[in-house]
């Protein structure tokens, strides 16, 4: 029976740092991305891929800021299903075409989907995730006074919106998600960590402005899509503790104990690699594998000849 594999890719398989986020960079790089999608299923995995999109859902919110004198801006959970959209369309043709290329007959397809999130959660009282444009503090103080936004300064560089970053509590599309893989489908979903939305009291569903972590809600769609591996592809080959010093030692195969000391001990940013490992041994605590690596190393992570695996 053939293992199942959540892929999460990380914003360099997207756009790479200090690239031109034109349409024409981020193709060439999710093309290059599904050369690798296709080597797994060369080797017989059940796939399915998750992604971020925080260059991208910036852009569509700084479009909407330009625009807003001609067009109405849309709100939050509006612009991360037009996120989705565009990256779904990106990886859904490109892995198609490199598919075809190979003579490799599975169907793709890319589900929008809503992460549920609780109203109750705390992150909604402290928002702490920053998004879109920068701002001199004389205009971030006019969006505060004119939108009621939420407004930081970011690590000296400007003034950013933030928005709460709540907990994935459950893949509203999970089931269809796992009967489409079940049928031979590779599966495109959850990008961004998924429309965040609530649930009513009547039982209907509502958007919210949120945005999740796409590394806590892509743990919670390889449980629900019962994954037996959970792979976050990142810009570096593996994990490292004491990052940057001379004692920087590369972490290969450890066990979650051991990934529960390194984080109790400090060595991984709230910004980068905290959430990875913070997923990683969610994951790993219900039995199952965990792979951190780049996106050149994933066919051989997956033979455990590379990358960070916690288990």
């Amino acid at each position: 029976m053939s293992e199942r594999v959540v892929i999460a890719l990380g914003g360099n398989a997207i756009l790479r740092p200090h690239q031109e986020a034109t349409y024409e960079n981020q193709l060439e790089n999710v093309r290059s991305s599904s050369e690798k999608i296709a080597d797994i299923v060369e080797a017989g995995y059940e796939v399915v891929i998750t992604h971020g999109n925080g260059p991208q859902v910036g852009l569509i919110l700084q479009q909407n800021e330009e625009a807003k004198e001609v067009v109405s801006p849309f709100p939050l959970d509006v612009c991360s299903a037009e996120s989705q959209g565009l990256i779904g369309y990106m990886l859904d043709q490109s892995l198609k075409n490199e598919l075809r290329k190979r003579g490799l007959t599975q169907q793709v397809v890319s589900v929008l989907t809503q992460t549920q999130v609780f109203e109750e959660d705390e992150a909604f009282q402290h928002p702490t995730k920053p998004i879109g444009t920068f701002y001199s503090e004389e205009k971030a103080r006019q969006m505060i006074q004119e939108k009621g936004w939420n407004m930081r300064e970011d690590a000296g560089r400007g003034w950013r919106r933030v928005v709460p970053s709540p907990q994935p509590q459950s893949i509203l599309e999970a089931e269809t998600i796992m009967r489409l893989v079940e049928s031979g489908a590779i599966v495109i979903a959850s990008g961004g960590g998924g429309i965040p939305v609530i649930r009513q009291a009547d039982g209907t569903i509502k958007g919210i402005e949120a945005v999740i972590d796409k590394d806590r809600s892509g743990r919670k769609l390889a449980e629900e899509a019962n994954a037996d591996i959970f792979m976050m592809v990142t810009d570096v080959q593996n994990v490292f503790i004491h990052y940057g010093k001379p004692e920087q030692q590369t972490l290969g195969h450890i066990s979650m104990e051991e990934a529960k000391q390194y984080v109790q001990e400090g060595h991984f940013s709230t910004g980068s690699m905290g959430p990875k490992m913070e997923a990683a041994i969610s994951f790993a605590e219900q039995g199952k594998h965990t792979i951190i690596c780049s996106i050149e190393d994933a066919v051989s992570a997956l033979r455990g000849t590379a990358g960070t695996h916690i288990s």
